[in-house]
């Protein structure tokens, strides 16, 4: 397994209070209970869950229309949380995928705790989100969300995961520890740059709430909150005056990139 971009090590503190603050051990996964006859599915009502059985909230991202009329491709960027209890069906899976790359937004702590288990033929990369931000962020969900926009090596760290989307030959998976967090952030801006409407965006980003089972009017430590999402949102456009910016300017990706993007993931 080979590994890119890692950064020294922080203190036992701050990578067990992230460990906990960002879903390192959620509790057990309790199915969403029905509720009538079945309505029309919007794209993110649809089951996009992968079926693992040891990542529950590994998602596909694909099958979203956007503004204009294109839809994105399924079977190419997959969103998941931690890969250390992947069972041997989920590896054959995952290989029969073509996934091919695999990369890790987690901290060193929750790395050791939890290593990843990669299917055949992967090669893990190492893009440590928040490891380099204070105290503070892991226990302050806000704070959090603003770090991913203004935090040291957050942006290097997005930026690194959206050039292997739209670089690699086969799928590509990144991953934090609940899959919900730094991979919702990672999800949310690579559904806008491809042109995804803000709702449906929020949307997938709530999703979260029904695969780990989570309250959603109390999330707690084991689901998303949509202010926390819009927190990033906002922090992106007062950093830097507008999403485009933030992409140009914080993320580095030229108008190539974002064009390169689009012809992989877009029909």
């Amino acid at each position: 397994m080979q590994y890119r971009n890692g950064r020294a090590r922080r203190g036992v503190v701050i990578a067990v209070l992230g460990a906990a603050v960002l879903g390192a051990a959620p509790p057990a996964f309790a199915d969403p209970a029905p509720a009538g006859p079945p309505a029309v599915e919007s794209p993110a009502q649809a089951n996009r869950s992968l079926g693992l059985e040891g990542a529950r909230n590994a998602r596909d991202i694909g099958g979203y229309p956007t503004a204009d009329g294109a839809v994105v491709r399924s079977g190419l960027v997959f969103r998941t949380d931690a890969l250390d209890t992947l069972t041997p069906r989920d590896l054959a899976q995952l290989e029969a995928s073509n996934v091919t790359v695999v990369d890790d937004l987690r901290t060193t702590y929750e790395r050791a705790l939890a290593p990843d288990r990669l299917p055949a033929g992967a090669t893990g990369h190492w893009y440590d989100v928040l490891g380099q931000s204070p105290i503070t962020t892991l226990v302050d969900m806000p704070a959090a969300y603003r770090a991913f926009v203004t935090g040291p090596g957050a942006n290097e760290a997005f930026s690194a995961v959206l050039h292997d989307i739209a670089e690699s030959d086969g799928a590509v998976i990144y991953h934090c520890s609940a899959g919900k967090d730094r991979t919702g952030w990672t999800t949310a801006v690579l559904l806008t740059i491809l042109g995804v409407p803000r709702d449906t965006v929020n949307a997938d980003y709530l999703l979260s709430d029904t695969y780990r089972g989570a309250d959603s009017e109390h999330p707690g430590l084991d689901g998303v909150d949509q202010a926390w999402l819009d927190t990033a949102f906002d922090t992106a456009v007062d950093t830097y005056g507008s999403f485009d910016n933030y992409v140009s300017e914080g993320l580095k990706l030229s108008e190539s990139d974002v064009a390169l993007l689009k012809t992989r993931l877009l029909d």
